[in-house]
Parts: structure tokens; sequence; C-alpha cells
């Protein structure tokens, strides 16, 4: 059952600057997005990792600068590396989706829907 308070929290101490505070909200916004469009199981590791999947592809958080200054260097498929990346570590933290190898089977499942679907925009901005 859904809380009636739903919240986005960043916390101050956390974030360096404008745009990572830019790029960490359009993140969490994706994941209200999907949970109000698709009334996403949070329990359902596909639909976590589609969730995970979208935030980090929309956001920017896996352009290839950001990617530079992590130290993760991928080439040509750089973008879709750290993308996959970044929605395995989040859904292996899911307590439904821990189990070895559970996170990546999940993104492999969710990954041909996903990763092309970048509403409520046209394209990734």
């Amino acid at each position: 059952r859904r809380s009636t308070l739903l919240q986005i929290l960043l916390c101050q101490n956390r974030i360096t600057g404008d745009e990572e505070m830019t790029k960490t909200l359009t993140h969490e916004m994706i994941h209200a997005f999907d949970d109000c469009r698709a009334d996403l199981d949070w329990t359902d590791c596909v639909h976590h990792a589609c969730t995970e999947i979208r935030a980090s592809n929309v956001s920017r958080e896996c352009r290839w600068f950001e990617e530079f200054k992590r130290l993760q260097i991928h080439g040509v498929n750089g973008q879709k590396a750290c993308v996959r990346r970044r929605a395995e570590l989040s859904v292996g933290m899911n307590p439904f989706c821990n189990k070895p190898g559970q996170a990546r089977l999940a993104v492999e499942a969710a990954w041909e829907t996903c990763y092309g679907d970048t509403a409520p925009f046209e394209n990734c901005p």
C-alpha cells in the first residue's frame, strides 16, 4: 500500500553543486514519474530495474564526462555500460533483489524495453 506522503529528499551535505543537484533531482523525478504511470511494484526486481535504467539514462549521470570523473572508461559503449552498472547496483541494494546475480538478470530482462524509453522527454535531455 502506498504512503499518502510521497517526497524526494535531497541531502545538502551530499550534493556538491547545481549540476549534480539537477542530475539527482531528474533521476528521482523519473522514479516518481514511473511510479505514477506504471504503478511500480518495488518488490518486483524487473520493475525496479526498468526505472533505474530509465533514471540513469535520462538524468545524464552516465554521460562520458561523468564516467571519466568516476574513472570509468568504456569506449564507444560507455553510456550503456554505465547505465547497466548503475542499475545493477541500485537493484542489488533492494532487499527483494539481492541474491547473487538477481540484479543482473533483472536489468537484462528490462533492458530492451526500458533503455530506449525516455518519457516524459522525447529523447534524453
